[in-house]
């Protein structure tokens, strides 16, 4: 069996569990879209952010700027020299969206725990309700990563030259055809439904176990490679505000190791309502 790329980006809710008598510059962080999960009882230790308020700019439709990514961090208790250990509700759908913006802040040593709070309650370890107290700390960035992230421009540039590029809409497959907007429950946020042209349809949970963790990388090359999306490629990923897209990004730059990937965190909230963005619907 082939191993992943990166075996180190992953961390065992055994791994987890052992580390709790003596985190030192270890912290845990749940992201969950469930944001009232965390108060039902987190990991010991575990402080949690919400995705809604906490990981987005509140004045523009944006990530953090630098100086709210230090102040978030730092109010975390989390140090440049931390290793900080993610993982939330859905397969770790937002906590792969922090992990994401973590490293294009350029933290060294950010890892998920693998079958993220899924796993965890279902192996029935230890919960909490007390809410941890760190020092606060004086974090800085030190290099952003704007290789990671695509823009709308990129992604233009990118359409006429699928040979050599791919573009992955992780979304569910009614809103790849322009059945559906946005997944029930969620608002829609676009002005028009369907796909970037020439997107391939893989949806992100599909790299997922039923238990949350990661399938195999056997499985991953055969899942993304049947739809030609392979590590010759420059790939961008995309889905409705750049979160489910986060995750398969992970999986294809850390798990199978593709050094080209990035993710269009505008998404098809920002394409979807562009004037004369190219725009296809039905069956790819």
């Amino acid at each position: 069996m082939t191993e992943y790329a990166h075996p180190e980006m992953l961390v065992s809710t055994p791994w987890v569990e052992d580390h709790l008598e003596d985190l030192g510059e270890l912290r845990l962080v749940e992201v969950d879209v469930d944001t009232s999960l965390y108060e039902q009882g987190h990991i010991p230790g575990a402080v949690a952010w919400n995705w809604e308020n906490q990981l987005q700019d509140q004045v523009r439709r944006d990530v953090l700027n630098q100086d709210d990514f230090n102040q978030l961090m730092s109010k975390s208790g989390i140090s440049n020299k931390s290793t900080v250990i993610l993982y939330g509700d859905n397969n770790n759908w937002f906590a792969a969206y922090a992990l994401w913006q973590m490293k294009l802040y350029g933290h060294a040593d950010v890892r998920l725990m693998n079958g993220g709070r899924k796993k965890w309650v279902e192996e029935n370890r230890v919960l909490t309700n007390e809410i941890p107290e760190y020092p606060a700390g004086s974090y800085q960035v030190k290099s952003v990563d704007l290789s990671i992230r695509a823009r709308r421009n990129q992604v233009h540039e990118k359409l006429d030259q699928l040979d050599t590029n791919a573009l992955v809409d992780v979304r569910s497959p009614d809103e790849f055809t322009g059945k559906i907007i946005a997944p029930p429950g969620l608002p829609e946020t676009a002005q028009r439904a369907g796909r970037i042209p020439g997107a391939k349809n893989i949806p992100w949970g599909q790299a997922a176990n039923e238990d949350g963790t990661f399938k195999s990388a056997d499985e991953l090359v055969e899942l993304y490679g049947s739809k030609d999306i392979t590590g010759d490629k420059d790939i961008i990923a995309y889905c409705r505000i750049g979160e489910r897209s986060s995750h398969t990004w992970f999986v294809l730059r850390y798990l199978l190791g593709y050094s080209n990937v990035s993710n269009y965190d505008g998404s098809w909230t920002e394409w979807g309502n562009l004037v004369d963005a190219p725009t296809v619907t039905g069956p790819e």
